[in-house]
């Protein structure tokens, strides 16, 4: 599928839910993608990308940017404490902040910087012991204390169980949100992102329906 297709159902999704076109941000997903299928999408126009991994984003936006020019990039993998120096230099957005100590390190750094990304708690809706992100019933008391701390949060994020119909998991977030007041609401991956959208998602993130299956070696 082409990243124009895909542009073309976010658009679709949009005015089914009755929302203005263009209120959805596409993050392409290009983890563990070969450098030439990022590039073809960077030559297309698309300037929003999201990465799992700091140091795989370290190694080849950089460049990327100084050949493209500004990217927005995302941070949606798990983001490890001592990599956070490095990850608020490099994204633009983080949508994995999960846990205290993370939260009171991007604190202090943001302090030290004077500037920090824009912030999504990530809610482990479906409770999965394996899977990152805050309990649901946990919630609301990081989000006060996220706030507590001068973090600047952009809204919530969940990847909701790969078994299960991923619409409950977007209606939970999105009441999570709202009654903290939060706009953003990143949700939805490349079988799903149109359920998000009906359920109010502001961020999709889309990886193989746009690159390709990632061959992961």
């Amino acid at each position: 599928m082409s990243l124009t297709e895909i542009t073309a159902r976010i658009a679709g999704a949009e005015r089914a839910a009755g929302r203005p076109e263009g209120t959805v941000r596409l993050i392409a997903v290009s983890k563990v993608q070969p450098l030439e299928r990022v590039e073809a999408v960077l030559a297309e126009g698309h300037r929003v990308f999201g990465e799992n991994y700091v140091q795989e984003a370290a190694g080849k936006w950089p460049a990327l940017r100084e050949r493209f020019g500004p990217v927005e990039l995302h941070m949606i993998g798990p983001l490890q404490t001592n990599k956070a120096k490095v990850a608020v230099e490099l994204f633009d957005a983080i949508h994995t902040l999960d846990r205290p100590s993370l939260a009171e390190k991007l604190a202090r750094l943001a302090e030290a910087r004077g500037s920090c990304p824009a912030l999504f708690v990530q809610v482990n809706t479906g409770e999965e012991s394996q899977k990152a992100g805050v309990l649901p019933s946990d919630a609301d008391g990081f989000i006060r204390d996220c706030r507590a701390l001068g973090l600047p949060l952009a809204g919530l994020m969940c990847i909701p169980p790969e078994d299960q119909d991923s619409r409950p998991h977007f209606a939970m977030l999105a009441a999570l949100a709202e009654r903290n007041g939060l706009t953003g609401l990143s949700m939805g991956m490349s079988g799903d992102f149109e359920a998000a959208i009906a359920a109010g998602a502001t961020h999709v993130r889309v990886g193989s329906a746009i690159f390709g299956a990632r061959d992961y070696g």
